[in-house]
């Protein structure tokens, strides 16, 4: 159940000859999630091999140049191709405009739907196995950040243990793993899913956090993220500037992996100033607060397994070492 996050501009600001501008795009069972559409994230797509024509939901952050000027490219590169499904694009409500105009002065020919569905905090999409929350950020223009969490799945199904109380395999097995109650055919008691099945198994969660003073609400959103994808544009002592700005430092955006105790973070969103020698500079301050904060490079995968194949792999190197 492959779960990959891949980085597509880390750069703030602008475009450098190494760092495209602000995108990540999440793959989750075939289907890709792209948020924010910085300058460059076609490039990035292409140089891994991403196959683009299946983004079927974008969500952009807020409407600054450098998270959505390479969105009217990927609209037109969507056209190229036969598309049978909606294109949905989630965002600020200034986001339609820019779309609509953009249709309108480029003469875009768009051979498929495009639904925009206006961003405010909360659950904006609720599917069967997954769930997206905005998060209200505070920067200079409307600004949401994204949390992309699985629901948790049932646990595993113990069939010797459905047999021992009476309830053979067929339908009855079924319901069960649905969570429906049913009796036994032998002692005529009532089998619950708790009886028959294992703990449940915990749902994977990628936060994407850009553009955004310091907020204290915003750790108790991303707690425990498998991923935190997280704004680094200022040292530590630049305090004031973010600020002013309406932008954190690395600090800052490790103090909110520490509080909410995610298992990775992952700095992107650089200023421009920054060379990447001074970059190394970033990721020391950063690990002062949380020791394993690293910086994200254009065009890094994040491989985020479940709880089960992470004790496969745990298994498999016990075995290798003995």
């Amino acid at each position: 159940m492959n779960f990959e996050v891949f980085v597509l501009g880390t750069s703030g600001m602008m475009p450098l000859p190494n760092r495209f501008l602000t995108s990540a795009m999440l793959r989750r069972e075939g289907e890709l999630f792209l948020f924010d559409c910085g300058e460059g994230t076609q490039v990035s797509l292409k140089m891994l091999n991403l196959k683009w024509k299946k983004i079927n939901r974008i969500f952009i952050s807020h409407m600054h140049a450098d998270h959505v000027t390479g969105l009217p490219g990927i609209l037109m590169l969507s056209s190229q191709v036969d598309r049978d499904e909606p294109l949905y694009i989630y965002g600020p409500e200034k986001l339609r405009e820019y779309i609509d105009s953009s249709r309108k002065i480029l003469d875009m020919y768009i051979n498929y739907e495009i639904i925009f569905i206006p961003v405010t905090e909360g659950i904006i999409l609720d599917e069967e196995n997954y769930f997206v929350e905005a998060v209200k950020l505070d920067h200079t223009k409307p600004c949401y950040g994204y949390v992309f969490q699985e629901k948790n799945r049932p646990g595993v199904f113990h069939p010797e243990i459905a047999q021992e109380k009476g309830i053979p395999q067929g339908p009855l097995w079924g319901k069960l793993q649905k969570g429906m109650d049913v009796v036994s055919e032998t002692t005529g008691l009532v089998v619950t899913p708790h009886d028959v099945m294992g703990e449940e198994r915990r749902g994977r969660k990628f936060s994407y956090i850009t553009d955004t003073m310091y907020l204290e609400k915003i750790a108790p959103h991303v707690a425990g993220s498998d991923l935190l994808l997280v704004e680094g544009m200022f040292e530590a002592g630049l305090e004031e500037t973010a600020r002013d700005k309406k932008h954190m430092t690395v600090t800052q955006a490790a103090t909110i992996a520490l509080d909410a105790k995610v298992k990775k973070m992952a700095m992107f969103h650089y200023s421009p100033r920054y060379s990447d020698w001074d970059l190394k500079k970033l990721k020391a301050q950063a690990r002062k607060v949380f020791p394993s904060a690293i910086l994200a490079r254009d065009r890094m995968i994040f491989e985020i397994p479940n709880d089960e194949e992470l004790a496969q792999n745990k298994s498999v190197r016990d075995e290798s070492a003995e």
